[in-house]
């Protein structure tokens, strides 16, 4: 991705790698083809960058680097190859939280590099991090990952808006993303290891006869 500092390309990178894992094991819990884990791998590892860019109105990115898509399907392969288990899937959570972070900051960094008022980058940034999870919960007809109440979309706005506050306050761009990074992953780690949520609404429900 033009302008990217060479250690957000490789986070960019491997967000792609661990986000393609995650959806051919998606495909693997089906049991399904070699051909289909390569497309959940691919619809799972770009899915997020290609609606920021569909939405800020910028080439997408995989389309003239096609280097993204063998990125993920050499995912698909490994996942393929080596099969999944408990061990791999406890891993693959971590790599994800991983993943998550550095697409919170790559996409907010990328809207913001095209113009993107600072507010909209980073909703680009939260979207860029998590619509490819959605996508892939969607086609493997799992709970998405937006109505599980484990803190997923909460720690890429952290990383994404705090991301986009350093660099308001003109703080160098890998300082920002480092420091966005950080925050998005230790927010999620920190989920995942503690059971962190939001408290839900505690409002009452419907009466028992609205509820047909």
């Amino acid at each position: 991705m033009d302008g990217l500092p060479a250690t957000l390309v490789i986070l960019d990178y491997a967000a792609v790698a661990v986000f393609g894992a995650s959806g051919a094991l998606a495909a693997a819990r089906r049991k399904h083809d070699i051909v289909t884990f390569g497309f959940f791998a691919a619809i799972t590892g770009v899915g997020g960058g290609t609606l920021r860019d569909l939405l800020i109105g910028a080439p997408v990115f995989w389309v003239g680097r096609p280097g993204y898509i063998l990125v993920c399907l050499a995912a698909a392969a490994a996942v393929w190859s080596f099969g999944w288990g408990r061990r791999r899937e406890v891993s693959l959570l971590w790599l994800d939280a991983v993943g998550m972070a550095a697409y919170a900051v790559v996409g907010a960094l990328k809207a913001l590099s095209l113009g993107v008022p600072p507010f909209s980058s980073v909703v680009m940034g939260v979207l860029t991090a998590t619509f490819g999870g959605v996508l892939r919960d969607v086609l493997a007809d799992e709970p998405s990952v937006l109505l599980r109440r484990e803190l997923y979309v909460t720690p890429a706005l952290v990383g994404a808006a705090g991301f986009v506050f350093l660099r308001w306050i003109e703080v160098p761009v890998m300082v920002a993303g480092l420091a966005g990074f950080a925050a998005a992953f230790a927010l999620r780690a920190a989920a995942i290891l503690f059971n962190w949520s939001l408290p839900g609404f505690p409002g009452r429900g419907p009466p028992e006869d609205e509820r047909a």
